[in-house]
């Protein structure tokens, strides 16, 4: 009999395929959309579960707290509009259909009241392009232009945390412990190395690689290499 490989392990879920909760401690999110004001950093915090820092926000009329990824050039104590403002500045918490064009925005509501669902790593932003009616277009970072509805709320500014990837890892720890907190297998071996047993790419006799396709409704032990893609090979 053959074992399960990896992409089937992961999916059945098991203590060497888990996420440590501790890294899933702070949850992203919004106060209710009928809560406006202002808001203070208290504190700047690292998440071992998120590409960028995270802020803890308290709002200045109650004892409501809650987290949003950090912008570039954020500090403690800093102030933050939450809804409507006179002036729009970094970290404000603001309506789309309030942005101004060409604003840079991150965190937006997919639905209003969602809490934020694009945009959301290390160093990216998304940009208002245009307003029509009761839509906003947003310039997203994979340069595709998507409409949301004006009620949704962003984050005005550029997430914090852009160079990350510019810092290299040095060593195999910290790779290792980077992958843990996310619950990734690492390290990885090349799949057409493997034994026919392990995966499908494996036991190739010469290896000579082809692109292989997956079908969408491919079981998990299946649904590897390329799936459902529109085109593979060079562009001609």
């Amino acid at each position: 009999m053959g074992k399960r490989i990896v992409s089937q392990a992961r999916g059945h879920g098991s203590l060497t395929y888990r996420v440590r909760r501790k890294a899933y401690v702070y949850r992203i999110g919004y106060p209710n959309a009928n809560i406006e004001g202002k808001g203070k950093i208290l504190k700047i915090i690292h998440s071992p579960a998120h590409s960028a820092p995270l802020i803890k926000i308290q709002i200045q009329d109650g004892k409501k707290i809650f987290y949003n990824l950090a912008f570039k050039n954020a500090f403690e104590g800093q102030e933050i509009n939450i809804g409507k403002a006179e002036e729009l500045k970094e970290g404000d918490i603001i309506k789309l259909k309030d942005a101004k064009i060409s604003m840079s925005v991150y965190n937006i509501e997919a639905a209003p009241g969602d809490g934020g669902k694009f945009v959301r790593t290390a160093g990216s932003q998304a940009q208002v392009a245009k307003k029509e009616k009761n839509k906003v277009s947003l310039l997203m970072p994979s340069k595709k232009v998507i409409e949301f509805d004006e009620r949704c709320r962003a984050s005005a500014g550029v997430i914090a945390g852009g160079g990350k990837n510019e810092k290299p890892m040095a060593k195999a720890g910290k790779s290792f412990y980077a992958m843990k907190a996310q619950g990734r297998k690492w390290h990885f071996t090349s799949k057409v190395k493997v034994n026919a047993v392990d995966h499908p790419f494996g036991g190739g006799r010469g290896k000579r690689i082809k692109s292989k396709i997956a079908k969408r409704n491919a079981p998990p032990g299946r649904k590897v290499g390329h799936i459902r893609p529109r085109q593979t090979g060079r562009r001609k």
